[in-house]
């Protein structure tokens, strides 16, 4: 194992501690609507209880600020302490509106304004808001969401991805500003790897290293989805590289809470989780053999289950035996049942060979962040889909009990061309 990379503590509430010389955090995000109180609450309830030590729930709208500080006050009325992570897309008004409400706040910067100086600025005051109130910060940039300026100057790489980060990092340490955690995730394994590698790398020149929260986002589900998670975040985490996790699955947050705790328990000593003995071999050989695939030390690995080596050599995208699937974890802004669909797309597409195919919950983040993607099927709401061809919607507002036979057609359709 290589020395691990000795990074500052960030502080999110009185009792939770990210970074160097503390175990790997481990956290996952509800997929309840954050207006349905009681719901929420519920579910943070037995997330709390599964053992998450953060819980993220979105604030997709001004209103729910005030749902999600009710939330958090009926949580610590039943003496729930677990620190609570406002998840913000675009709105500078919804993060600065929350810094006062929970103990963390997860934005993009670079999605504050369109105009990359105005970004700034309001950046700027966001940074102020929360070192008065004490709040810790995650700047998350995912892999197909950088800012069109960044995407303009430096390319949809993982060196942009870095450079697009150390942008808003170099503003914190300006500010004096240090409660910081930083995540550059994505779908496609060899990016997510690469792009932490070069961050690391770039805070280490910078001489002020934050604490990194890792993840594969939009992982899909099942053994592939725990295998593709395994293997991207194991390999970060035997380079030192990695402090806080979430495994982000198409299923019930909780499902996600094992497989991250055995990574913690793995690489820093934290309790070790329940699993099954198929479970713990699968997420064994993910680790074992993560590394070795990915930095391409090994071609083939002598594993006698066939299952098991096609799904980790596809994980480290160094075989292709059947369709690659993106798909988000599910959040308050997804307007469908995800979990159900994906299983349906996956079902009627499992003939396919050499194609990606994304299943998104929302019209926010699904078309960025399904950059990888050859197809796309993406939530609008209101019982609407719409298909995409690459980055391109080719077909709009289709019913939902319509939409996995247009996918199927357009599919077979170009193929057949």
């Amino acid at each position: 194992m290589k020395p691990v990379l000795q990074t500052r503590t960030v502080c999110v509430g009185d009792s939770v501690f990210i970074g160097s010389g503390h175990p790997i955090v481990v956290q996952t995000m509800c997929n309840t609507h954050t207006s349905d109180i009681e719901a929420t609450v519920a579910q943070c309830r037995r997330l709390a209880a599964a053992g998450a030590q953060l819980i993220r729930i979105t604030v997709p709208a001004m209103a729910d600020v005030q749902h999600l500080a009710e939330i958090r006050r009926c949580l610590r009325e039943e003496g729930i302490q677990t620190p609570l992570v406002a998840d913000i897309h675009f709105s500078s008004e919804i993060a600065m509106a929350v810094v006062p409400v929970v103990e963390k706040i997860r934005i993009n910067p670079g999605n504050f304004h369109p105009d990359h100086e105005k970004a700034r600025a309001l950046f700027g005051q966001f940074l102020g808001l929360c070192k008065q109130y004490n709040r810790a910060i995650r700047i998350g940039l995912n892999h197909g969401s950088l800012g069109k300026y960044i995407v303009e100057k430096y390319g949809n790489t993982p060196q942009a991805m870095a450079l697009a980060a150390m942008e808003w990092v170099e503003m914190c340490i300006d500010a004096q500003f240090y409660n910081v955690v930083v995540s550059l995730k994505a779908s496609n394994t060899v990016v997510m790897v690469n792009a932490y590698r070069e961050l690391a790398r770039l805070m280490q020149e910078k001489g002020v290293i934050f604490p990194l929260h890792v993840g594969v986002t939009e992982a899909g589900n099942g053994d592939s989805g725990r295998i593709k998670s395994c293997v991207a975040i194991s390999t970060l985490l035997s380079e030192g590289i990695g402090n806080t996790i979430r495994v982000s699955l198409t299923e019930d947050p909780a499902n996600e809470l094992p497989v991250a705790q055995y990574l913690a328990h793995r690489y820093s000593g934290a309790a070790a989780p329940s699993l099954s003995a198929r479970e713990e071999t699968i997420l064994k050989a993910a680790c074992d053999w993560g590394a070795p695939l990915l930095n391409h030390e090994v071609d083939d690995i002598p594993l006698e289950d066939d299952y098991l080596k096609d799904e980790l050599l596809q994980a480290c995208r160094r075989k292709f035996y059947k369709p690659e699937y993106i798909a988000c974890p599910g959040c308050g802004r997804t307007l469908y049942n995800l979990e159900e669909t994906f299983n349906r797309v996956k079902e009627a597409t499992s003939g396919f060979k050499d194609v990606v195919i994304a299943v998104m919950g929302c019209i926010v983040n699904g078309p960025g962040e399904m950059a990888d993607a050859d197809y796309g099927y993406v939530g609008e709401g209101f019982g609407k889909v719409t298909l995409y061809r690459k980055k391109e919607p080719v077909l709009r507002h289709i019913p939902e009990d319509e939409a996995v036979e247009r996918l199927v057609e357009l599919i077979k359709n170009d193929q057949a061309k």
